[in-house]
Order: structure tokens, then sequence, then C-alpha cells
């Protein structure tokens, strides 16, 4: 194949573009908002891009497309949905281009979204790879239901004969470039492997294994809660996206940030969550820059709240900073790095204590109290018989539901246990433990676990 194909992974959003030549002309496809990193791979591969490719309106991040046709002189290219501001060349079903020794063919494949395209890429007239978006992913398909709830069940529908679509009428040999599924939550069940063909899809994809009724019935049973940001993404997306601005927050010294902290404002620290269980500023978030930071805090921070970032190094701050930008979380009000005793401003720093399962196990005792803070599908898989049971997402506005005292925090690995015992702990009714371990290790540990019940579609 004398087409080449790079990816661009986007890791903590779970998504992937690409940057496809021929050696001398590229096409992009699906860029997420900070251009520069698609601009500095063209540079590399020493290529110049001529066409600027979106499959569908991105419903968890914001479009770079745009932006990068206009900086590098290319043609944006995107379904009609995408919307009047933002379009070049609308792309209807069969509809081609050329782009050097490259031919890219439109295929509407709808379920993800209405209007969503794939991208036949053919080397010549060899079909080499497609381009599958939200639609056909490693051993899954993108969820159906981020457009509208009553339309899910039919999108689903959908979505099974776009994937058929693209299986049935692709060389076996014909590479599969989705744009989610490497951890996003726009993937409908997890994915496998990172990188596969269409054969392989046709013995692995539930759309292509499946009778139309059990894939539509599976997909619909394990849709679970996603970031509420997503709500904002496709209408930013429609409406046109402004310039990224990367340039760095201004400072803040200790005793702002416990005013801060103290009105109420995200002051958000992201250190480990071992750190921040050893000392912290009073009234702080913990959102640990090592773990899915950009998600969480885009899903539990109010839309037009006042940001703060509080990091080990202006390097880990400007990294977090990057990625809240491509959801529309624009420059924090403020950051600052360092010891945390500094950003106390005389204040004693809190603390908590740490624990894992084992620990757990030991102390257990009639009335203990055990938060179990992971979504309603992993709670009704397994979880530790007697907890109680508050999604991180549904956790600030549930906070009446939950006795006082000293609890017991776990998820599945820490990270989002950590992100609640923040919460918990910037009030003096609770004293969180936080069980920084795998669930995997509970029942080892001599916990007993137990699965319950289904939730219903409309409580998840």
């Amino acid at each position: 194949m004398t087409v080449r194909v790079v990816p661009l992974d986007t890791i903590n959003l779970g998504n992937r573009s690409y940057l496809a030549h021929d050696g001398q002309i590229a096409v992009a496809v699906d860029v997420p908002r900070d251009v520069d990193r698609m601009i500095a791979a063209a540079a590399v591969e020493g290529v110049r891009i001529e066409f600027v490719l979106d499959t569908h309106n991105h419903g968890d991040w914001l479009t770079g497309g745009p932006a990068l046709a206009r900086l590098v002189g290319a043609r944006y290219a995107a379904p009609a949905e995408i919307g009047a501001a933002q379009r070049g060349l609308t792309f209807v079903d069969g509809a081609q281009l050329r782009a050097g020794a490259m031919t890219l063919r439109a295929r509407h494949t709808p379920g993800h979204t209405p209007g969503h395209m794939s991208y036949e890429l053919r080397d010549g007239e060899l079909p080499v790879g497609v381009f599958t978006g939200g639609s056909m992913l490693h051993g899954a398909v993108g969820r159906t239901d981020l457009v509208d709830p009553t339309r899910t069940e039919a999108l689903a529908h959908a979505q099974f004969h776009s994937v058929r679509l693209l299986g049935n009428d692709l060389p076996q040999d014909t590479e599969v470039f989705p744009t989610h599924g490497f951890g996003s939550f726009c993937s409908a069940t997890p994915t496998t492997g990172d990188a596969s063909t269409i054969g392989q899809q046709r013995t692995s994809n539930p759309a292509l294994t499946s009778d139309e009724g059990a894939f539509v019935a599976t997909l619909l049973a394990g849709l679970d809660a996603y970031p509420a940001y997503y709500a904002r993404m496709g209408p930013a997306n429609r409406a046109g996206v402004s310039p990224i601005d990367l340039s760095p927050p201004a400072a803040v010294g200790g005793g702002e940030l416990s005013q801060r902290a103290s009105a109420g404002e995200w002051v958000v620290d992201l250190r480990s969550r071992a750190a921040f269980a050893a000392g912290h500023l009073p009234g702080s978030y913990n959102v640990d820059a090592t773990g899915n930071a950009v998600t969480y805090l885009g899903w539990l921070m109010p839309a037009e709240a006042a940001l703060t970032l509080l990091g080990d190094s202006t390097e880990q701050v400007a990294a977090v900073q990057r990625e809240l930008a491509l959801i529309g979380i624009e420059r924090p009000k403020g950051a600052t790095t360092g010891r945390p005793d500094s950003w106390t401003g005389g204040t004693p720093l809190w603390e908590f204590r740490r624990a894992d399962f084992r620990d757990l196990a030991r102390e257990w005792q009639p009335g203990l109290l055990v938060l179990d803070v992971r979504r309603h599908l992993e709670w009704r898989s397994s979880h530790i018989s007697g907890a109680m049971h508050v999604p991180l997402h549904e956790l600030a506005d549930r906070l009446d539901e939950i006795p006082e005292g000293t609890i017991w925090v776990h998820c599945g690995s820490g990270f989002r246990a950590a992100i609640a015992a923040s919460i918990l702990d910037r009030t003096a009714r609770y004293h969180p433990v936080l069980l920084d371990d795998d669930f995997e290790n509970a029942e080892p540990a001599g916990l007993t676990l137990t699965a319950s019940a289904p939730v219903s579609a409309t409580n998840r």
C-alpha cells in the first residue's frame, strides 16, 4: 500500500484522528480543536494537507476541522449535520474526492448520529481502509443515545444496517480506522484491540455476528450514563468553534486560593490521589492528572464555574488545560504549582486516610458504611454486599442521602473514589477513607460480593 495512515490519539477522550497521505498530499480526518498536533504530524511526514474531513457532528469534543483547513489552506468537507457555520464541502452518500493518489468515497452510515458518514480510502481504485468515525468500531459500535433519547432505538437499528453495509461491501483486508472506542464514552460497549480489518470485524463485531433484534437489545441494555458536557458539544460544533487559546492562566497566591475554595469555586488539585490524601488545601477537589481528568472535570463541574488548577508542575497544568479546551472549558481563572503548604495562606492542610480492600475486610463491622461510586452497570454486575451506591456523577446532588461519619469510598481503581472523597471532605459531616485499590481485589480480600437486578433505561 503506497498510502500511509498516521493515527493521532487523544488518549483521555478515547479518540483517534488520522492523517492519510500518498507521500505528498494528505487528508486529515476527525481533527480535535488542538490542531497544532496535526500540523506537526504533517510536517514530520513531509506532506501537504489538501482536505480536512469530519465523519459526523461530534458529541464528545470540539472539532478543529474548519480551523485546520483555514490555517493550512485546505478544503473542509463534512456531512450536512455539522451545520452551516462550519461546513465547507457537504458530503452526500456516494460522493468522492481525489487527493493525489488517494480517492475517498463517502458512505452514509447513520446510527451514532443521523447524518454520519464513513469514508472509504482507496489507493487509486483499490480499497485499503475505511474511516468509520462512530459507526463500526473495533469489536463494537458507537452508542446511539447521544442525539435524542426518543431516537435511540431507531438509531440502534440504523447502526446495525450501517455496520453491515461496510462489513459486506468492503474487502476483508480493508483496514478499519474508527475515531471512537479507545476508552471513549461514545462506544456502546468496550472495544477490543488497537487495529483491525473488515475480515476480523466479520467474526468479532456484534452487528456482524448477531441478528438485528439481539444486536439492538444488547446495545440498549449496555447503555449507561455519559458525561454531562456531551450535551454542549454538538450545538457548539454546529455554531462554530473559536480558535483554541492555550496561553498560561494567571498565577494565584496562597491566600487567594483559600478564598476561592471557601467561596465554593472549583479549585482542583491535579496531584496524585496519594499526595492529596496526605495533605491538601481545604475545600479543594482532587482530580488526579494521571487519570482521565478531562472527562471527569467536564462531567462534574458546572459549565460556567470558575476553575483554578493546582499542580505539581507547569507542564502538568498545561497538559490538563489543553485537554479541557477540547471540550470547551476555556482558559482557567488561575493556576499555581509547588508545595501544598504554600497554597493555604497559613491555614493547616487537611488530610484523610488511604486504605485497600484488605484493610476494609479486617475492620469490617456492623454499621460500617461503604460507598460505591461506580456507574450503574458496574454496580449491577457485582458489588460489595451491604454497600451504598451513589454514582460519582450523582454524588454532589445526593449528599443529603449519605449518613454522617466515616465513609469508606471505592470505585474500580481508586481514581473516581479519590474525586468522591474530595467532594465528601469539603464538609465537616464526613470523614472519608479512600479505598485506593482495584475492585478485583475486593473478593480475594474476604469481602462478599453480590449482583443486583438490571436497572431501567430511565435510571442509568
